[in-house]
């Protein structure tokens, strides 16, 4: 299913955050949002998720303004995993994992077999099986980013939206949270939109590059095309040097700030 956006624009207060901003995200791939602290990265992605529906132009999913659709459909749609994620006092993995099937639910029924189920899925995809029935305030700073990433692929989403999900993890952890992405989008073809904030994150893991900067889309597309030297001065006012790593990836290597 394709996720778009027509002309849109979102204001805080009276400050425009996003510019008339049109895009379209690739079904079944991994597309990566950068750019510069106060770009509307996070604005955008909390529009593309009808978190703020508080905007003018569209937000449109599988050509249907998201606005017209209601909260649970959404959510069997959509899932976000944004920054600072925290759980309830006293929560196991299990239990949080399981507060994403709530889409599923109402006031009369649950299929407690297919939750059950789906919450093991979830568990399993993300790696933190083993870590079922420990408190969740009681883990690593990796292992609850792949807990709440089990949460949200509770939902069972055709579209996960992550809002830098490598923040504040060490290398190892980086990577294990964007193996595990890459692995859903390609086994079970989840259409990924993640704002990084590593630029060879995303040059490695993304098969396109949206930059945005002041609220509006600089480029959009083959990560080697548009992430060059030249457009990363223009965006964030860093030169660098660019090399093809062992997995013939672009990779940049900062110098010095733009003078």
């Amino acid at each position: 299913m394709e996720l778009a956006v027509k002309n849109l624009q979102v204001s805080i207060g009276d400050k425009e955050i996003l510019h008339s901003v049109s895009a379209v995200f690739p079904q079944g791939k991994r597309t990566a949002i950068i750019g510069p602290n106060g770009a509307g990265k996070s604005t955008l992605l909390k529009a593309l998720a009808a978190i703020n529906t508080d905007y003018q132009g569209e937000v449109l999913l599988g050509g249907q303004e998201i606005r017209a659709l209601g909260r649970k459909a959404i959510a069997r749609k959509i899932g976000i995993l944004l920054q600072g994620a925290v759980a309830p006092p006293d929560t196991t993995v299990r239990q949080l994992v399981d507060y994403g099937r709530f889409p599923y639910r109402s006031l009369f029924s649950r299929d407690v077999k297919q939750d059950r189920e789906v919450v093991e899925w979830a568990m399993a995809a993300t790696q933190v099986v083993k870590l079922a029935d420990r408190q969740v305030q009681t883990l690593s700073g990796g292992e609850r980013q792949r807990v709440f990433l089990a949460m949200v692929l509770a939902q069972q989403p055709q579209i996960l939206l992550l809002d830098e999900p490598t923040t504040y993890l060490d290398i190892a952890h980086q990577l294990e949270v964007m193996d595990i992405v890459v692995r859903l989008n390609k086994d079970y073809g989840m259409t990924v939109i993640m704002v990084l904030h590593d630029i060879n994150h995303a040059l490695q893991y993304a098969d396109e590059i949206l930059i945005l900067k002041d609220g509006l889309i600089k480029a959009q597309g083959n990560p080697g095309e548009v992430m060059t030297v030249e457009r990363l001065a223009d965006t964030f006012g860093v030169k660098a040097d660019v090399f093809v790593n062992s997995q013939g990836k672009s990779v940049l290597s900062p110098l010095e700030l733009v003078k």
